[in-house]
């Protein structure tokens, strides 16, 4: 299934995707020679210390001990290139030596026709009149040789197109991609049924590698242990997955432009997320929305461009506008890296319908009383890192994204490890800020409803009606830090109750509440009549559906007290009007 969609991508793609034999590849530097092969300069591309992108014919791939051999054409890293090894080592010089001579040797067994292209020709000159002195002499030189495995190719002086992008080159290669994919390899036993396709065509012997942040270079998709005891009817490698040269070509390269793709992917913690819709929705891009759900942050030429485009999703799923796409599918893959290959730790593939009406659910389950400043809608980013240490998403627990996606485009209960993760943090840094509250209220809601239907459903804001009893606790602690807030000034308090009491307030009430409620007489001593008539009304309403402070608190009911103190905090800075409004939303 998801060989099958990225292939289908890439035929969506196809005017815009590299062709078979070709990939787009980042180069920082070019060696600019001129006709007769004599070097002229060793360009610098790079902007911002990023390379330029060239289409080039495709890299060959490299594994076992002999990896060295296959050389790419008229382009390669500078042990190919310039015989310049990795290190100072005998065995790296040695393997820079023999790197180099596999990529002369690959341009002298071109055909007549090609090699005696002018590009081919100068490039061949180059070599023979020795000029890999010249470039390593340049001094741009110590910059390139900085990047381990710079790639580096040929361009004439004076021209923008590469050599390895001449027409002739160009021709060559597609006509050796032609017949790699319908050359008769029956005799061979490399013809077979496409898994793919469906077609009896040449299959892939090894699968292009499409490399993902943290992971190896020479990472797969898919790939298999040589002689690793386990190949079906002694079939090796990749032929124990047959698919078609024509066909691997095109789903690497779907994967690998996804990978690269600045708008079809986003990386969370250990984890790059690609996506992509199986056909364009012509309501709303479905493709837009996914990448603001995963934000880390908001565009900064337009920070409300998230928000609008949201509420623009948002209201064609209301108004039904998605329901003709129940046959459309929306792709989400979520891969990690995994020793030489590339783990797929999710993959779903809703229907676009179903994909709105989920994503809605989400982000109304989410959704909290908050502060007029703060960003409307929480992304994946915001809600990850502020459950980790310090809010960085290198403290995320690995597989909590995955699981929280696959809660977010099935609509199902979020992981228990979500709320685990955001009590321990609040216990620890005695912090419940909007995004925490958030969480624990989502988390509950779609809890209750499949495993305890019977419980109220918590609302956005203060829930005067709420009973529940660690909720009433939690707004009680509020109502106590805010009377020691008051009472102090002008003053300000170095030390509340809060940073004091909160871990054991919101799980043993009773061995805190006695005394806290003891200190609050004191306090409200040094309030105005009013403010202290405003207090004692509110202790007394909090209270009135308490018959005792319990002794422990389940982990349930740490995150109810804490919804209820946060409930309770916003609504102390809530206008009246604000609040009229609050009350109709949750009603």
């Amino acid at each position: 299934m998801i060989l099958q969609a990225l292939y289908d991508y890439y035929q969506r793609k196809a005017n815009i995707l590299p062709q078979e034999g070709f990939e787009l590849k980042e180069l920082k530097f070019v060696i600019i020679i001129n006709r007769n092969g004599e070097f002229v300069d060793l360009q610098d591309l790079r902007e911002n210390r990023r390379g330029k992108i060239f289409l080039l014919p495709k890299s060959q791939s490299r594994t076992g001990k002999n990896a060295w051999q296959n050389a790419s054409l008229l382009w390669d890293h500078y042990g190919y290139v310039l015989a310049h090894p990795k290190d100072d080592s005998v065995d790296a010089i040695q393997m820079a030596l023999n790197q180099h001579e596999t990529f002369i040797e690959k341009i002298k067994q071109l055909p007549p026709e090609i090699k005696n292209d002018v590009g081919v020709q100068a490039v061949l000159q180059f070599y023979q009149m020795n000029q890999i002195e010249k470039v390593k002499s340049h001094p741009t030189w110590e910059d390139c040789k900085r990047i381990p495995g710079c790639n580096l190719t040929f361009r004439f002086d004076g021209e923008i197109e590469l050599i390895p992008q001449r027409e002739a080159i160009n021709e060559y290669v597609k006509s050796i991609s032609r017949n790699n994919s319908d050359e008769d390899g029956e005799a061979s036993g490399l013809i077979a049924p496409c898994l793919i396709t469906g077609e009896r065509r040449n299959i892939a012997r090894l699968h292009t590698p499409t490399p993902i942040p943290g992971g190896k270079s020479n990472a797969r998709l898919v790939a298999f242990q040589i002689n690793s005891g386990f190949d079906s009817y002694g079939k090796l490698k990749a032929f124990n997955a047959p698919i078609s040269k024509s066909a691997e070509s095109a789903y690497t390269t779907a994967l690998k432009h996804l990978i690269s793709s600045k708008s079809n992917k986003v990386i969370v913690a250990d984890t790059t997320i690609v996506f992509w819709a199986e056909k364009k929705t012509e309501e709303v891009n479905t493709e837009e929305i996914f990448a603001f759900l995963v934000a880390q942050k908001a565009d900064e030429d337009n920070p409300d461009k998230g928000v609008q485009v949201i509420e623009s999703f948002i209201n064609s799923v209301f108004t039904g506008k998605l329901s003709s796409e129940k046959t459309n599918h929306f792709y989400v893959l979520g891969l990690s890296p995994n020793a030489a290959r590339i783990s797929v730790r999710f993959w779903k593939a809703p229907s676009v319908e179903d994909f709105g009406q989920n994503i809605k659910k989400h982000f109304d389950d989410f959704e909290i009383v908050h502060g007029p400043k703060d960003q409307k809608y929480l992304s994946l980013y915001q809600i990850l890192s502020s459950t980790a240490l310090s809010y960085k998403m290198d403290n995320v627990p690995p597989n909590i994204a995955g699981a929280i996606i696959e809660s977010i485009i099935d609509g199902t209960p979020y992981p228990k490890t979500l709320m685990q993760q955001c009590i321990r943090r609040i216990r620890a840094e005695q912090n419940v800020n909007r995004t925490r509250a958030a969480i624990l209220k989502a988390y509950l809601n779609r809890f209750n409803k499949i495993y305890n239907q019977n419980e109220k459903e918590i609302t956005m804001g203060l829930d005067p009606n709420n009973t529940n009893v660690a909720y009433r606790t939690g707004r009680l602690f509020a109502a106590l830090e805010k009377i020691q807030e008051e009472s102090a000034l002008p003053a300000k308090i170095n030390t509340t109750i809060r940073d004091r009491f909160y871990g054991a307030a919101s799980s043993s009430p009773v061995t805190v509440f006695p005394r806290l409620l003891s200190l609050k007489n004191s306090h409200l001593k040094k309030l105005s009549e009013g403010r202290k008539i405003y207090f004692e009304k509110l202790v007394g309403e909090i209270l009135s559906e308490v018959v005792s402070f319990p002794t422990n608190l389940s982990l349930n009911e740490q995150a109810n007290f804490a919804i209820g103190y946060y409930h309770q905090r916003q609504d102390f800075f809530t206008s009246k009007s604000d609040k009229t409004l609050n009350e109709t939303n949750n009603n």
